[in-house]
């Protein structure tokens, strides 16, 4: 379809001021909400899929199921409608950059800063699935990231919520190098194909590469399905071994070999973080041959202090035995530990089981399990970290220590209607929850004070859970539309339109009739929604009654048609009698007719000339 031009009003609300960029349903652009004065995005589906039922059904569902999912790492929907034959979709405004836009200029990224930046879009994830909706098309490309940090997942446009399935088995929805294996067969989704695609990201911004491409979209399908991707530590050296088994297990083809949910990988980053940052982890083996070393080195030393006074000359004879006691001792003691050193065993990886299996899987192993219980996000009995980690080699009879979620817990959600919004946020944070504020119009809760909260006051909720708080921005305020020209009907039906109320008065005017001469407020204004607008409408050029001037002298005629706000013409006619000289005579329009204000009156006014004597003659011409 035709690009939207700039300064074109959708929906005679949002203002185009810029085009962003295209996907692959919609074009994208910066605009202008003109009823709250903030910057928004509008998604406008492309024309020649507006007439097709299954784009326009999925176009909706992203609006319904977006605007559902308020989440600080979500990118909000606010508003969508109809545009010109086609839809469109408002959404928040985000002026940073892609996160694909981030690694091509700046990958490999910093491990700490790749491992945040993934549980931002692990959060959006999690809060998205749990809400039943599955993203599908996690890549860079639909990640923002802002200067301080903080990353907003957007393009909700094939995730698929509840049971609704818009895209059939055989339909490969989604960008090749994210895709799942089962999404690359034409399967039906999970979570797990979503957290697959974020393991690719992941990846990619620690190695700078994705593992799998190719020559096209087929070919790279292939590979998600058949090749193992290649080891994180042969794209990228050096990086931790706790980080690589994160993304390593993330990438599994089998969906049950990947995380269970969201805040299991989470948990997996999480430890990952804490071991880099401890240094655990790295060339352990070779830190504990250290040890032993400075410990022998120490008992010699030892030794040597404790050996009695002697000469000079028996201390150098002692020497060499004393050296060769101590090595002695030391490969007694290194040949003892040898012997009797338990077998190593490597730890099965239980992150995000559940605590039976877990057990099962670590004393079928020849591991003692301990257990700690804390309050977490992760469902009940899922193990969300251990110790030593999955991967590791430990002792075997060795104690393996599994923290357990006993669950968020759930919490009653504080009244807060009626209170500031500071106020009412602390008490949110308090009870243990995020908060989520929007602006919301009302006319009878005073602009920054708490109208309500989703879920509502009184609700349990889990701890930690995302409370959306929507603030009083006062009462609507409606831009006043310019009606001024329009006709007294269609003015009326524009006002309305937004919300304000008409008051109509007739004026005699020059413009035709039933014509809006003037309003007040003027156009542009910004007033409450149910406001008085009066408009002025034409009425038509003024009438006046012609006073009757006939048999007045020439000036009081002019005054008295001049003080009916007439125009005066002057016609002269001879008259024989003196006493009509100077005298109106007659006038048109008769007095007592009607006409416009302004128009012309001709008045006769009689002119008195003497009549001329006639000629005498002389007496010889006399008859």
């Amino acid at each position: 379809m035709a690009e939207v031009a700039d300064n074109t009003l959708v929906d005679g609300r949002y203002r185009i001021t810029g085009r962003i960029g295209s996907g692959g349903m919609a074009d994208v652009y910066r605009a202008e909400d003109t009823h709250l004065g903030r910057e928004v995005a509008i998604k406008v589906l492309y024309r020649r899929f507006a007439q097709d039922a299954e784009f326009v059904e999925r176009f909706r569902r992203e609006a319904k199921s977006a605007a559902g999912l308020q989440h600080p790492n979500v990118v909000a929907v606010f508003d969508r409608g109809e545009h010109d034959g086609t839809y469109y979709i408002a959404m928040e405004y985000l002026p940073g950059r892609t996160l694909k836009d981030v690694i091509a200029a700046e990958a490999p990224l910093a491990e700490e800063r790749a491992i945040d930046i993934a549980i931002q879009i692990l959060r959006a994830a999690g809060f998205a699935h749990k809400r039943g909706v599955i993203h599908r098309d996690f890549k860079p490309h639909n990640v923002i990231c802002d200067d301080e940090g903080g990353v907003k997942v957007t393009d909700f446009g094939i995730a698929r919520a509840g049971a609704s399935e818009m895209t059939e088995t055989g339909s490969i929805m989604g960008t090749a190098q994210y895709l799942s294996p089962e999404q690359a067969q034409g399967h039906g989704v999970t979570p797990q194909s979503d957290l697959y695609s974020i393991a690719v990201i992941l990846y990619e911004m620690l190695a700078g590469r994705v593992p799998f491409d190719g020559d096209s979209a087929v070919s790279i399908a292939l590979k998600h399905l058949d090749e193992p991707p290649p080891p994180l530590s042969r794209e990228r050296p050096g990086v931790h071994p706790a980080l690589e088994g994160a993304v390593m297990r993330g990438l599994a083809k089998d969906p049950a070999q990947r995380y269970p949910d969201a805040d299991a990988f989470i948990a997996a980053l999480e430890d990952a973080r804490a071991q880099i940052r401890s240094g655990e982890g790295y060339g352990g083996e070779t830190m504990a041959w250290s040890a032993g070393v400075a410990a022998v080195a120490a008992a010699a030393a030892q030794a040597a202090e404790d050996a009695p006074a002697a000469s000079p000359a028996r201390r150098h004879r002692r020497w060499p035995w004393v050296a060769l006691a101590v090595a002695l001792l030391a490969l007694a003691a290194g040949g003892a530990f040898l012997l009797t050193r338990p077998d190593r065993v490597t730890v099965p990886d239980v992150v995000g089981r559940s605590l039976l299996e877990a057990t099962t899987r670590l004393e079928a192993a020849g591991f003692e399990v301990e257990t700690t219980r804390v309050q977490d996000r992760a469902p009940v009995d899922e193990v969300i970290r251990q110790d030593p980690r999955g991967g590791s080699e430990a002792d075997e009879g060795s104690t393996i220590r599994l923290t357990v979620s006993n669950g968020p817990g759930q919490v009653r959600v504080p009244s807060v209607e009626g209170l500031p919004q500071d106020e009412a946020v602390r008490r949110l944070n308090q009870a243990g929850f995020d908060v989520t504020i929007d602006s919301q119009p009302s006319d009878e809760v005073e602009e920054g004070f708490a109208i309500r909260t989703v879920p509502e006051g009184g609700e349990l909720a889990d701890r930690g859970e995302n409370i959306r708080l929507f603030i009083s921005s006062g009462p609507e305020l409606v831009t006043v539309p310019d009606v001024v020209g329009s006709t007294e009907r269609s003015a009326e039906a524009r006002l309305e339109r937004e919300g304000l109320l008409v008051d109509v008065e007739e004026e005699p005017s020059d413009a035709d009739e039933g014509t809006v001469i003037r309003q007040q407020p003027p156009a542009g204004s910004e007033v409450e929604a149910g406001s008085r607008v009066t408009i002025v409408v034409s009425g038509g050029p003024e009438l006046v009654r012609v006073p009757s001037v006939v048999g007045e002298t020439l000036r009081e005629a002019r005054a008295a048609l001049r003080a009916a706000g007439l125009r005066v013409a002057v016609e002269r006619r001879a008259v024989p009698d003196r006493a009509d000289g100077g005298i109106v005579l007659s006038q048109r329009p008769g007095g007592g007719s009607e006409r416009e204000r302004g128009s012309t009156v001709t008045i006769v006014v009689g002119r008195y000339e003497r009549p001329q004597e006639p000629p005498q003659a002389d007496q010889e011409g006399a008859p």
